[in-house]
Parts: C-alpha cells; sequence; structure tokens
C-alpha cells in the first residue's frame, strides 16, 4: 500500500505515518508513506498550495488520507465537506481510495459534531472512514488513563497517536493489533498492550452498533 497523507499536526505529531507502517510491518504488510502537512491548515489551503495536486499527479499512490482542519467539523461542516468532495475528485481521477481520518474534539468537549461531520461526507463518497475520533471518545469513557491529549487538550499524546495508528491498521488493512509486538519509546508495554486491545475491542463494538 502506497499512502499520501494530506493534514497538519494531528497527522504529523508523534509521526502517525511512521507508528501506522511500523505496525504493518509487524503483519508483514509493506507501507510506503508521503506526509504532506502545513500547521493549522485546512484541506482548502491545501488545495490552493498545489503541492498536494501535484503529488496525486505521480501517480505514486493507492491511497490518500485526508484529515481537515481539526475544528472546521464543528465551526462549518458544510465547507470541510466542500473541501472533501473537490480532494475526492482530484484522488478519483488519478485512480486512488479516498480514505477519511476523524479527528476528535478538545478534550471534555463532545464528539458527535466531529462524527457526523466525517461519517456524512464519507457516505456520499463512498469514502473509507476511520473513525479516530470515535473510538477515543470510546476509550476516555472507559480509561481514566492514559490521557490520549497532550497538555493542549487538542493535539494527539504519544498514546493518542499510538491508538489512532491501531484504528488505521484495523480501518485500512482489516488486521488486529491487540497481539503486535511493538515497543514505542515513550509508552510502557502495559499502556501499550492497553491500546492495541481497546481499539480492537471498540472497534469491534461499534461495527456491531
Amino acid at each position: 500500500m502506497r499512502i499520501l497523507f494530506v493534514g497538519n499536526s494531528f497527522t504529523s505529531r508523534n509521526n502517525l505515518p511512521g507508528l501506522i507502517a511500523a505496525m504493518a510491518a509487524e503483519r508483514g504488510i509493506a507501507v510506503g508513506h508521503k506526509l504532506i502537512s502545513a500547521g493549522g491548515a485546512s484541506l482548502r489551503q491545501h488545495l490552493n498550495a498545489g503541492k498536494a495536486r501535484a503529488e496525486l499527479a505521480t501517480g505514486n499512490y493507492d491511497t490518500v488520507v485526508l484529515q481537515e482542519q481539526s475544528t472546521l467539523p464543528l465551526k462549518n461542516p458544510a465547507r470541510m465537506h466542500e473541501n472533501i468532495r473537490d480532494f475526492h475528485t482530484a484522488i478519483t481521477e488519478v485512480g486512488a481510495q479516498t480514505v477519511l481520518y476523524m479527528t476528535w474534539s478538545r478534550k471534555n468537549q463532545p464528539q458527535a459534531p466531529f462524527t457526523a461531520a466525517y461519517a456524512t461526507i464519507a457516505a456520499e463518497l463512498g469514502a473509507t472512514l476511520v473513525p479516530a475520533g470515535l473510538i477515543w471518545e470510546h476509550f476516555q469513557a472507559a480509561h481514566p488513563t492514559p490521557s490520549l491529549h497532550d497538555a493542549d487538550d487538542s493535539h494527539p499524546a504519544l498514546a493518542g497517536s499510538y491508538l489512532t495508528a491501531c484504528v488505521f491498521l484495523i480501518t485500512l488493512l482489516h488486521e488486529d493489533p491487540s497481539q503486535l509486538d511493538l515497543p514505542v519509546k515513550g509508552l510502557s508495554e502495559e499502556t501499550a498492550a492497553v491500546l492495541r486491545r481497546a481499539a480492537w475491542t471498540i472497534s469491534e463494538l461499534i461495527a456491531g452498533v
């Protein structure tokens, strides 16, 4: 799988693409990846900048992961949907698959608007939805620790990025991360195991809803 990630610090923080690739490698799956990221950028800004379009035109990718600016799904879902539609057109023109990376709410804020904004446009376009924010919501309801948010209550802590990488492994590669043996500097083996098991259990739970 060759993945182009387009987003901002919610993708670049803690090297999320690298975490996903490392987990896939543990399952014997090669994942090549490139990240186009700009601090606080929306997908519209990425479209206007042209770098993502140029990278798409190379034809080097079969999968494109889109991460919208972190508050736009709450503040203006209609604009978010417009941005994703335009990106999706460019992605399908080169024969690649659109994947939407659902992010999370600020700490102790409702997740429902983010879930609805991403789920609605994914259903409209037939895009693959990676429900990271929804998994975060369920995890936090059952586990007071570790904290998934960083100190700013917005960005992902390493535990949050690790959990998100597990959700990508499940959604994109249909692999169970719970039995992976993948140490990560900064996370205890026990904490990493809790996150892997929770990602799989919650994914199974919400799939059955």
